[in-house]
């Protein structure tokens, strides 16, 4: 069964959020300077939009979206292709005594916000929510 990262028990503590924050704004801002020396990497628009971080915060899991949505699989190639580097750049940014393993996944959040709205848009629906 495929874990989802809204429902895994009790949740996140607050260390484990604010760390992942910390991540996700250093991630992002990396990625918009094209601090890593790779012209494939740095030809794409990536959209950081949530970090969530194992409780000993030695993984780090980064939801991650290519601008338009395109390209997702290329995105996630070439992010683990320089997960090293990346590692590296955001751990030495942070200053955490160690610098936690990256890990990228495909941000899924959009697909189903447009989901939830198609849904609304249903005439069923729409019927049951006015009555």
């Amino acid at each position: 069964m495929a874990k989802n990262k809204f429902h895994d028990g009790p949740g996140p503590s607050q260390r484990q959020l604010r760390v992942g924050e910390l991540i996700r704004r250093t991630l992002s801002e990396v990625l918009a300077r094209g601090d890593v020396h790779d012209p494939d990497l740095n030809r794409m628009s990536i959209t950081v939009g949530e970090v969530t971080t194992s409780p000993d915060l030695k993984i780090a899991t980064a939801y991650v979206l290519p601008l338009g949505g395109q390209g997702q699989e290329d995105v996630l190639k070439i992010l683990a292709r320089n997960k090293g580097e990346l590692r590296r750049l955001v751990g030495k940014k942070v200053g955490l005594k160690f610098s936690p393993d990256l890990r990228f996944r495909l941000d899924e959040t959009f697909d189903r916000l447009d989901d939830t709205r198609r849904m609304f848009d249903q005439d069923a629906v729409r019927r049951d929510l006015d009555e």
